[in-house]
């Protein structure tokens, strides 16, 4: 079988989860002898991850270019990937007529109206809208794709209630963490605070600035010795806002190595107030045994029934006083540790997930024509939005050529 990934950016595993979670799908497909392309419009950074190594053929093609119709029918993809609702919006309509035979799969790597929801919602106050613009578009892609892949238990439910879309259509499908065989450094041996997480990404920005404003200061009060150190990547621009050593909350930069940087940390923060699907510092903090404390936002989705092993709040008060309690009691800074490598045991082994995508892949190409006739809805509007979208990228394809 050969999988053609239409990414949004290039991926960059050491920068964001979203990269790690792209390279989680070729690594996966290639272990059951999947051929496996990627194909890109944005431009590469230096920490994007080198696929030549990793036998992925790579190509770069732009939206808006009918040159990307002859190139993709010669391909002849069995599977197609699309990298986030926006990438099926700019290229499905066009595999769609190149290659009718190719499984459609939309990656949401979260879902982005979900997040908007929040975001909007920690700005103006109000309930949770998730009818908003970004809603629009996102539940559309998701029609108009044969399988979406869903990275959240939660999220699954929510596109269930609130948008009625089929199970068939939707599938379960989240990181997996290779269980660790050395051993972690004790208690004794580690010192202060972490936070890490990408500046590119809103709900990390608002995290470190909450965190700094009504958080660390708490935290800073009960134990003066202690630091929060913060990483992230992209994030220079933030540095004079964050940046207080005085205060004990010391701006680092990216890390070269998150998983190397955060095993040497006592406690792992994730006061995150916004986002959706899964967040990666926290099985950064499984895969170092660096416990965890977070918000709601933050756990969602991860230890399901299963308790965290200390409090999971969002008052900035007890928060603190759940990360005081964890960085100063090494009982219960064990419990939270051994807590989570039960719940990656039990939810994310990768032995088990691992395998899991190219059967789910498999059985949906198996099904494929079926799957299409029964998904009316998405016929619906693969018919009406998608002939609207080729115009309108015939028409900026054609204005180009013009310039």
């Amino acid at each position: 079988m050969h999988c053609l990934i239409l990414g949004k950016v290039w991926p960059e595993p050491t920068s964001t989860a979203a990269g790690r979670r792209t390279t989680d799908i070729i690594h996966s497909l290639q272990a059951t002898g999947w051929r496996v392309s990627f194909a890109c419009a944005a431009q590469r950074s230096e920490f994007s991850v080198d696929l030549d190594s990793l036998g992925v053929a790579i190509y770069e093609r732009q939206p808006n270019d009918s040159v990307f119709d002859t190139w993709i029918a010669e391909l002849a993809p069995d599977v197609v990937i699309f990298d986030r609702f926006m990438i099926e919006e700019q290229f499905g309509w066009r595999v769609e007529k190149a290659c009718p035979q190719a499984l459609r799969v939309l990656d949401t790597s979260d879902l982005h109206c979900l997040r908007e929801a929040r975001h909007s919602q920690l700005k103006h106050g109000g309930t949770v809208d998730l009818y908003n613009e970004i809603a629009l578009r996102e539940i559309a892609a998701i029609h108009r794709s044969d399988l979406t892949l869903m990275i959240s238990e939660y999220e699954i439910e929510l596109l269930r209630e609130q948008f009625a879309i089929p199970e068939t259509q939707i599938v379960y499908w989240p990181f997996g963490v290779a269980r660790c065989d050395r051993s972690f450094a004790d208690y004794e041996t580690r010192q202060h605070f972490i936070m890490i997480g990408s500046f590119m990404h809103a709900p990390n920005v608002d995290a470190a600035r909450w965190c700094k404003q009504a958080i660390w200061p708490l935290i800073h009060q009960a134990l003066p010795a202690a630091e929060l150190h913060c990483y992230g990547s992209y994030g220079e621009k933030y540095q004079s806002e964050l940046h207080a050593p005085k205060e004990g909350f010391v701006y680092k930069g990216r890390a070269e190595d998150a998983l190397e940087t955060m095993a040497h940390y006592r406690v792992n923060l994730a006061p995150l107030r916004f986002g959706a699907g899964l967040k990666g510092k926290l099985f950064d903090g499984f895969a170092t045994g660096t416990p965890s404390v977070g918000t709601t936002i933050a756990v969602e989705g991860v230890a399901g029934e299963i308790d965290w092993g200390c409090a999971v709040t969002d008052d900035p008060r007890r928060f603190a006083d759940a990360a005081i309690e964890v960085y100063t009691n090494s009982v219960t800074w064990s419990k939270v540790q051994s807590q989570g490598q039960y719940i990656v045991a039990s939810r994310f082994d990768a032995a088990y997930w691992q395998p899991e995508l190219p059967k789910i892949l498999e059985a949906a190409v198996a099904q494929l024509t079926t799957g299409r006739h029964t998904q009316f809805v998405g016929r619906m509007l693969r018919h009406h939005q998608h002939r609207s979208t080729e115009f309108m990228s015939r028409w900026i394809e054609a204005k180009n050529r013009s310039l």
